[in-house]
């Protein structure tokens, strides 16, 4: 599952931009639903990290049973937050 195919099935095209408005949350919402469902722990993950992105995902101590998981995730955010401007 990669972040493109993830971004056409949510909210229909790759650039986030053209999404409506409206239609962001409902994507959201379909995520998180599907993140519930999901069993692979691979696509939790991908689904995880975008939702991340949205700052719609639930914390890690809930969304993975697996330290190795909730590691590889603290590690992306940390990641991604090297790569953020300062804020200053």
């Amino acid at each position: 599952m990669d972040m493109n195919d993830l971004m056409l099935r949510y909210f229909g095209t790759l650039d986030l931009s053209a999404v409506a408005p409206a239609a962001l949350p409902a994507g959201i919402d379909r995520m998180q639903v599907d993140f519930g469902l999901e069993k692979d722990r691979g696509k939790r993950f991908a689904l995880w990290s975008l939702l991340h992105l949205f700052d719609a995902a639930p914390d890690l101590d809930v969304a993975f049973k697996d330290e190795a998981d909730r590691e590889a995730a603290r590690n992306l955010m940390d990641m991604m937050a090297a790569q953020m401007p300062d804020s200053e």
